[in-house]
């Protein structure tokens, strides 16, 4: 692993394979870290392609800020590792929160650099709901997580990962190591960094950047997430960006990257080493 220096603090970053390979950005989702793409790093790196994966700050080993958790400082670390490891035809991929960050950068340092980008299972391009989303979460329910994370966070976060991968006593969709795992990984991180980054993905509408995407995206959601619905998401995304190939897996969770990992792991090496982007719709 390697550190990023930034001003007044050091993100963390994963570098495998070839280094003169096409470098793939793998952009995890809250509140977790780069470790959530242990499926997926492996597989990118054995199809011949550089893979690279960063703990945003305040999350994994990447250090905390007091503030600065919106989605433009985010998307500026993500253009300081670019810069700093002088990539180029760059693909990103977000997961959730993730998807942010690839919009924000794109709307913010354009698509020059950008080969292509995936959003799995992400929050574009709009989580709350308003009068002009009507699928959205509602206000109540986004403040009623905000609540538990300054009262009780450790108490959310072991709640928050079953619901993650829809895991209840009649469907064990994961192991119990797995959501003990997950668990370890977001109650490690800044609460601070926690919190701000949740009211990032809550309250950012990116409707009108998801219009500004002018290379081939593929975009993959669950229709079984009960994190960010569907119709919310993936939906609105696929017909927002005019190049977007959109696969919705039926019965899939927030956390598809771990249940539907081999399906997941297909498609994106698929629309990875495909010139154009994927057709089956």
């Amino acid at each position: 692993m390697a550190k990023l220096k930034r001003k007044d603090y050091k993100l963390n970053y994963i570098d495998y394979g070839n280094k003169l390979a096409q470098p793939v950005i793998l952009i995890h989702g809250w509140p977790l870290s780069l470790q959530s793409w242990e499926y997926q790093i492996p597989k990118i790196v054995e199809a011949g392609f550089r893979c690279i994966a960063y703990d945003r700050k305040g999350f994994g080993k990447s250090c905390a800020t007091w503030d600065r958790y919106d989605y433009d400082a985010l998307a500026e670390d993500l253009h300081a590792l670019i810069d700093d490891l002088q990539l180029e035809n760059v693909v990103l991929v977000g997961f959730s929160m993730g998807g942010g960050e690839v919009v924000r950068y794109i709307a913010n340092y354009g698509n020059s650099n950008i080969s292509k980008i995936a959003l799995i299972s992400s929050i574009i391009p709009l989580v709350k709901q308003t009068d002009d989303n009507e699928h959205g979460v509602p206000q109540k329910d986004l403040d009623q997580i905000v609540h538990q994370l300054e009262t009780s966070r450790l108490e959310f976060l072991e709640g928050f990962h079953k619901g993650f991968y829809n895991h209840g006593l009649l469907k064990k969709s994961v192991s119990k190591e797995q959501l003990d795992f997950d668990f370890s990984v977001a109650s490690h991180a800044s609460p601070i960094a926690t919190l701000r980054a949740a009211r990032s993905w809550m309250d950012t509408d990116f409707r009108a950047e998801c219009k500004m995407i002018d290379v081939p995206t593929l975009i993959i959601h669950g229709k079984e997430d009960q994190t960010v619905p569907i119709k919310t998401a993936g939906d609105q995304a696929a017909k927002l960006i005019a190049k977007s190939t959109y696969i919705v897996y039926d019965d899939a969770p927030h956390g598809l990257n771990i249940t539907h990992k081999e399906q997941l792991n297909m498609d994106l090496i698929e629309f990875l080493l495909n010139s154009l982007s994927l057709n089956h719709l």
